[in-house]
C-alpha cells in the first residue's frame, strides 16, 4: 500500500460509519468504472486502428478540411 493510501485509510477509520460507507462505495465504484473502461478500450483496439487508418487515408487523399472552431 502506498503512503498516501495508508494515510487515507487511517483518516477514513476516524469517520463515522455512514461516511466511511459512502466514501468506500465511491472508491469501489470508481475502481469498477476504470476496470470497465480498460476492458472496453482493450476490446476496441482493432476498431480504433482501422478508423485511424481510414482517417489518415482520407486526409492524405485531400478529403479533409481544417477544423474551424468558429464554425462549430
Amino acid at each position: 500500500m502506498t503512503k498516501l493510501a495508508a494515510e487515507a485509510w487511517e483518516k477514513l477509520q476516524e469517520l463515522d460509519d455512514e461516511t466511511q460507507n459512502y466514501l468506500a462505495r465511491k472508491v469501489l465504484d470508481e475502481i469498477e468504472s476504470e476496470r470497465k473502461w480498460d476492458e472496453l478500450f482493450a476490446k476496441s483496439q482493432d476498431v480504433l486502428e482501422e478508423m485511424g487508418r481510414k482517417a489518415l487515408a482520407e486526409h492524405l487523399a485531400g478529403k479533409t478540411v481544417p477544423l474551424d472552431p468558429d464554425k462549430l
